[in-house]
């Protein structure tokens, strides 16, 4: 059983236990209390116990060795944390900044309870915490929702030049905290029909977890719960596929993203559902190589970055691209000019 899902079975088989980190008995130090080098593990046990709190009410039965108030107080914590987790954006990512959101959230409580909740998950304690210089630029730009990192992208998952399907590790601490209940008892409940050899039963509960929008993914014969996303790459449009130049657009995203993993920076959701973003693939912006490219218009009714009205200047200056034809359809109005033939 891999990793994602002896958590899972931790989760939903199980009550937390005394180990740092609540849900993993069998991993306690790796999650860096008593000593153990502070990781971002810790980050992804605070999540999944704060996941578990909102499902049992039940807090970690190893936290009364490091802290000093009843268990009473420490629902109350995880009560704050659940509600400060949900309402951050982004949601905290580092093993830092997890610690400044505990010392934010508990700033009323108690030191010695403070200090031992992080120590309990391997998390820095408040004195180790740098704060950013003024004027510092910020970890995210303005604008940011949240940041997916991605599991390595899949060659079916793109499907024109400005749209890609990703999936996001559930042990991502952003996931861990919200995966829906009856998708953790399926994608266990499926690894023991796999177990038996009920292969029907385990097709059935594919389908239920893929009907939640999430997949069972094997990396590296690792069996990952994962969810979906359908991205839609922000500021510009790609030819449609039946447009000159479609194919080549999609085939150089292809190209550019297949078998990596990505880090998408989300700021909207469009009216189908996709969220809107930008895509980074080893540091590389896609958006700036498809305008450099000549495969995408700079989509100007929804972003005016200069960056990227520049991108597309050079590359019709160059004629590269869809920019070799004199006059190239605009895809918005290929769109609608299918739509007014309906």
């Amino acid at each position: 059983m891999g990793n994602a899902l002896r958590f899972l079975y931790g989760e939903c088989c199980s009550k937390p236990t005394t180990g740092g980190g609540g849900n993993w008995g069998n991993q306690q130090q790796s999650h860096g209390y008593h000593g153990v080098p502070t990781t971002t593990a810790g980050v992804s046990a605070l999540a999944r116990d704060i996941h578990h709190f909102q499902m049992t009410s039940q807090v970690p039965e190893g936290l009364s060795k490091h802290v000093v108030s009843s268990k009473k107080a420490q629902s109350n914590w995880y009560n704050k944390l659940s509600e400060a987790w949900g309402q951050s954006k982004p949601p905290p990512n580092s093993p830092e900044d997890v610690s400044r959101l505990v010392v934010n959230t508990l700033k009323n409580h108690k030191k010695a309870d403070v200090e031992g909740l992080l120590s309990f998950y391997g998390l820095p304690l408040p004195h180790s915490l740098v704060e950013g210089n003024a004027g510092q630029a910020p970890a995210v730009p303005n604008g940011v929702k949240f940041e997916l990192n991605t599991l390595p992208v899949d060659a079916k998952a793109v499907a024109d030049g400005d749209t890609v399907t990703v999936y996001v590790s559930t042990l991502d601490p952003r996931e861990a905290a919200c995966i829906p209940r009856d998708v953790q008892v399926a994608a266990v409940e499926r690894v023991k029909a796999r177990a038996q050899r009920n292969y029907t039963k385990a097709d059935a509960l594919q389908k239920q977890i893929t009907d939640a929008g999430y997949r069972m993914l094997n990396i590296q014969n690792e069996e990952i719960l994962a969810r979906k996303y359908r991205i839609r790459l922000r500021g510009i449009d790609a030819p449609e596929s039946s447009m000159p130049y479609g194919k080549e657009a999609k085939e150089e995203l292809t190209n550019m993203v297949v078998g990596k993993p990505l880090r998408v920076l989300i700021y909207d959701e469009d009216r189908y559902g996709r969220c809107v973003g930008d895509i980074y693939c080893n540091g590389a912006f896609v958006q700036e190589r498809m305008l450099k490219k000549g495969l995408a218009w700079h989509y100007v009714a929804y972003d005016k970055r200069p960056e990227l009205q520049k991108w597309e200047k050079d590359a019709r200056a160059k004629r590269i691209g869809l920019w070799a034809s004199a006059h190239p359809e605009m895809p918005w109005e290929y769109r609608k000019n299918r739509r007014d033939k309906r």
